[in-house]
């Protein structure tokens, strides 16, 4: 049987629309059906459940009607009889769907103008499944477009199958683009929206650097090099991280290339930005010394509760350090993930004076010894009266000019201050209505009971409803500084994760949750039941 001009001109226009916006033939054909069923429903009336068919390869239209068989018709349009059914197909029963097929009609220019418009919705529909599709899952990667426009800054590139945009914010400073220039990017996020999927772009994210570095250096993109992080400055200074996984490559030399090839080719595409490469190491205090060059590293102290690092530098490299504006020691603080405090050789000197000090004054004034005493304490490492108190007595006798009584009669007095302080303590929580049923949990002493009380946590409940921070503090970054907010056991002690035991502990005391079973392992009862 020979197609006719109109069923031919059905298949060609489908398939012309598919190929124009990248979508499935067949959802084009679905969409064109569901344009004539609602045509058809505006002839036969819209309550009508028809039904359109067209065969993907003769183009053939065919309309059914939809009718529910029931006991008694209420509405002849959606209904029929089971009688009536049952005429036509004898198994027919109550809640079957009985279909009859309609004969062809000329839609006039209202129908036909509302089919175009389901058909254009429709295609638009898909086309914007399609292409949250196709970049969903490129995130993470760079590429390729035209600028088509620029508005208000952010400037939009045409990617071929979709549109991305590059905000203002997310563009490397005093960098211009005009119509029709070529520019990469790095897709950050892809977004379904109302009026279409968004796909974000970037040239300011630092894994743009890393992803450049990967199209640049061959050893990255085998594998061979890994990039461990990034910290970027944008359009000024970066600074990246990199380790071989092969001895016999140097990871540094390989990313700046010959004569600096592979590196500037990066640079280039950043606008001129200087980019540090630095050896990564997996000890804490290697990498970050490796992450301030070009400043030199006498000595590092490192915190790793709080994240945070000490690094003393000579003095005539503390601006080097630092860098412009704070620029080094940001970028490496980002790269490395340690907050980093730096001093100078002078200023370290100074404050391990004044710790020294401090330290004297306080063994003088609670175990009642001279200066000479307390200085000598302190210049053997002792930092609190706690460590007299409980250090074995023969390494207190074997400092120079001490005896076993000078030891001993030391030891009495700083048991004796600690009790004072102990009573003094006890007496405070008493005071301030602190419950005794605190003191059960692992770790508690009345010091910190009675720090509890001066912040009104007075029971279990009030415990169990703290939060890790409140009890150890936290740090939070503001205009590019840290800022420290104390938590009231400052000064104690005390790491995270205990502060989180004890106050899991008080949720489980108060009820609000179960404790975790504690499964032991016992080979011989396992041995005896098998």
């Amino acid at each position: 049987m020979s197609v006719s001009a109109n069923r031919l001109e059905i298949l060609q226009i489908a398939d012309a629309v598919a190929r124009e916006k990248s979508i499935d033939r067949s959802i084009v054909i679905a969409s064109m059906a569901e344009a004539l069923a609602k045509a058809a429903r505006s002839r036969y009336g819209q309550e009508t459940d028809i039904n359109v068919d067209i065969d993907p390869r003769t183009g053939n239209v065919s309309y059914w009607r939809l009718r529910l068989v029931v006991d008694k018709v209420e509405n002849s349009a959606t209904e029929i009889s089971l009688q009536e059914a049952q005429r036509e197909n004898p198994a027919a029963q109550v809640g079957d769907k009985m279909s009859e097929k309609l004969p062809p009609f000329d839609y006039g220019r209202i129908a036909a103008q509302s089919a175009k418009q389901i058909v254009v919705q429709k295609v638009r529909e898909a086309e914007r499944d399609r292409q949250y599709e196709d970049y969903k899952d490129r995130i993470g990667e760079i590429v390729n477009g035209v600028v088509k426009r620029v508005e208000y800054g952010n400037v939009i590139i045409d990617l071929g199958r979709g549109e991305g945009v590059i905000r203002r914010d997310e563009m490397i400073p005093r960098e211009m683009f005009r119509p029709g220039d070529r520019a990469r990017a790095y897709v950050y996020d892809v977004r379904r929206e109302q009026r279409g999927p968004q796909i974000f772009l970037s040239r300011t994210h630092p894994q743009f650097m890393a992803k450049l570095f990967r199209q640049e250096v061959p050893e990255i993109y085998d594998g061979v090099i890994e990039v461990k992080s990034v910290a970027r400055d944008p359009g000024s200074r970066a600074k990246i991280a990199v380790i071989s996984r092969d001895s016999s490559i140097d990871p540094v030399g390989a990313c700046v290339g010959m004569r600096g090839s592979r590196v500037q080719a990066v640079v280039q595409e950043l606008q001129g930005e200087r980019i540090d490469i630095i050896p990564w190491s997996a000890d804490a205090a290697t990498f970050i010394v490796n992450a301030l060059q070009p400043a030199e590293v006498v000595k590092v102290v490192l915190d790793e509760d709080s994240a945070r690092i000490e690094v003393v530098v000579p003095d005539d490299q503390l601006s080097l350090a630092i860098g412009r504006r704070g620029q080094n020691v940001r970028l490496a603080s980002q790269l490395t993930g340690w907050d980093i405090d730096i001093l100078t050789e002078a200023e370290e000197s100074e404050r391990r004076e004044k710790e020294f000090v401090e330290r004297t004054q306080v063994f003088m004034s609670a175990i009642d010894v001279d200066e000479v005493v307390g200085r000598l304490l302190a210049s053997e490492g002792f930092r609190s009266v706690e460590e007299l108190a409980y250090v074995e007595p023969g390494e207190l006798a074997s400092i120079e000019g001490f005896d076993e009584d000078t030891a001993a009669e030391i030891q009495s007095r700083a048991h004796a201050y600690l009790e004072r302080v102990e009573a003094e303590n006890e007496a405070r929580r008493v005071s301030l209505g602190v419950a005794d049923e605190l003191r059960e949990i692992d770790g508690m002493t009345t010091a910190m009971m009675a720090r509890l009380g001066d912040n009104d946590v007075k029971t279990i409940e009030d415990l169990a409803g703290c939060v890790t921070d409140d009890l150890v503090g936290w740090t939070e970054k503001k205009d590019g500084e840290t800022v420290r907010h104390e938590g009231f056991f400052e000064g104690v002690d005390l790491s995270r994760e205990e502060a989180e035991a004890m106050i899991m502990t008080a949720r489980v005391r108060a009820g609000w949750i179960e404790a975790a079973p504690l499964v032991e392992a016992d080979v011989e009862g396992g041995d005896e039941a098998e």
